[in-house]
């Protein structure tokens, strides 16, 4: 006879696992391939196809346990869960009673304190009056503002304002350095042709990623310096740092209480590489990798916002990112001591996507009523707003500047993207993506050859200036995120709890 190695018991249905040679129930080793994927004996990665099935014989009907053969067992046995019963509806009146006393308590609490806060205001009134009666009689004219609450300042760096010489400093030398070369560059040598693109096919494909629940992941972040890890955040409020060439979780950064809305890397010669984070908690997190143990330790939380963060750019100096967010306001943050440099006064409408132009200096922010603000990150003026013409209200959830700094690639209708052209501040062109398309994410690449379009029925990949579709990946369902990979020889998609990746075929 067999025991399942997970619950003991004989099983219904046994099944055999190749990695360990252990018997398990089928139903069990099922559920928790989903929920982890690995062998829960050996914690080596198992698939349903590991598993072998067991013909074993005779095939009889599994015996009753003992204590269900007889009508005395039986009864025993309704008495027992009887018994069971009333205990548990006698916790939960214990419980139900603890709660109205903890209830009752509370609204006492919160009645005194209001009647604390009236006596105390009552007591300021009456002092101020006493106060200016004494000044009229001695004939000292009262103080302007002297009734009046004093404002209290943010205690985590500026709020508003210029941003400090230094930074602008290094932004316009970058912008300086960046447009010199990059307006004239051409696509590197062996970049990967628009002919190449059409011949792109699925090459592979890394499952069960973050937590089954909640499931999915809602950013991608692909490193520069080695281009087999990748980061991802997730519904599960985790942020993991996988190597695809080792197939294996580097690291699980947690520290949010929400979903994690945005991931990037920050990776610059001489220093640390620090892994940045963004979520729905209204906080941003970031670690830095410790070459000493290869982790990734905690190095600062930002709790600058009042709302969710929809934005995490890091800018093209490597000296400071951007958030933005759903209060309406955005800020820039130094990564050498983590402090906050600017803060954006709030505006009309929410920020709900964030993108840097490739010089650095100028940014673009999103809004749920259809209308782009670009604003100069040194002064953090709008230099102008862009909204398509005729169009109805809608989120604008994504923005890509093009690498020569000329476009913005941007949604004009949830289910259409807009090509604006910065030199004229009008559409160049737009795309018709189809009635049931939702889109997620727009992406240049890097040669500015290329515009990828993630959403809800796939991925599809248009040539710029021709605007000819070239590929479309339908079978990857809805995509949350896309990333174009080293010379655009691939593209990575997150779609549910999955990876994947397309390519040139083998």
């Amino acid at each position: 006879m067999f025991f399942c190695s997970i619950s003991g018991e004989p099983p219904q249905d046994p099944v055999i696992s190749t990695k360990s040679g252990q018997v398990y129930e089928r139903r069990l080793i099922l559920k928790y391939i989903t929920d982890n994927g690995t062998d829960p004996l050996t914690g080596e990665k198992l698939e349903e196809s590991d598993l072998l099935t067991i013909k074993a014989n005779p095939k009889t009907a599994p015996p009753r346990p003992a204590a269900a053969t007889s009508t005395p067992a039986l009864l025993h046995m309704l008495q027992n869960e009887w018994d069971a019963l009333v205990l548990e509806v006698f916790a939960l009146k214990q419980q139900y009673n603890s709660t109205r006393q903890e209830l009752s308590y509370a609204l006492y609490a919160q009645d005194a304190a209001s009647r604390v806060i009236a006596r105390l205001i009552r007591e300021r009134d009456a002092a101020r009056e006493a106060l200016a009666n004494v000044q009229a009689t001695m004939g000292i004219a009262p103080a302007s503002g002297a009734a009046e609450d004093v404002e209290m300042a943010e205690e985590n760096g500026a709020q508003e304002g210029a941003l400090p010489k230094e930074i602008v400093d290094q932004i316009d030398e970058t912008q300086q350095n960046l447009s010199a070369t990059r307006k004239k560059r051409k696509a590197p040598a062996g970049y990967t042709s628009t002919a190449e693109v059409k011949t792109f096919v699925a090459t592979h494909t890394i499952p069960s990623l973050h937590l089954a629940s909640p499931a999915g992941m809602t950013s991608l972040a692909v490193s520069r310096l080695n281009p087999s890890q990748f980061l991802t955040g997730g519904n599960d409020k985790i942020v993991q740092l996988y190597d695809r060439s080792t197939d294996k979780v580097l690291a699980s950064l947690k520290g949010h209480t929400k979903k994690v809305n945005q991931v990037a890397f920050r990776e610059h010669e001489g220093e640390s590489t620090l892994v940045l984070s963004a979520g729905a908690d209204k906080i941003a997190k970031i670690w830095a990798h410790d070459s000493a143990s290869s982790e990734y330790i905690p190095k600062a939380t930002i709790r600058t916002h009042k709302g969710e963060l929809t934005g995490l750019v890091v800018h093209p100096t490597n000296s400071i990112f951007a958030l933005s967010s759903l209060d309406k306001t955005y800020s820039l943050h130094e990564l050498s001591n983590f402090t906050q440099v600017y803060r954006s006064a709030p505006g009309e409408d929410a920020f709900t996507s964030l993108a840097i132009h490739p010089d650095g200096a100028l940014l673009a922010l999103g809004t749920p009523s259809s209308k782009i603000q670009i604003c100069d990150v040194r002064s953090g003026n709008i230099a102008a707003s862009i909204m398509p013409p005729d169009a109805s209200p809608f989120t604008v959830n994504s923005l890509s500047f093009s690498e020569n700094g000329y476009h913005l690639l941007a949604p004009d209708s949830p289910s259409s993207v807009a090509i604006w052209d910065l030199r004229k501040m009008k559409t160049a062109h737009t795309i018709p993506l189809g009635e049931g398309f939702k889109v997620n994410k727009v992406l240049y690449d890097y040669s500015a050859q290329y515009l990828g379009v993630a959403g809800s029925e796939g991925i599809r990949v248009f040539a710029h200036k021709s605007w000819d579709e070239l590929v479309r990946f339908e079978e990857a369902g809805d995509v949350s995120d896309i990333v174009f990979g080293e010379q655009g020889k691939e593209i990575w998609a997150t779609s549910g709890r999955e990876v994947r990746i397309w390519g040139l075929p083998a």
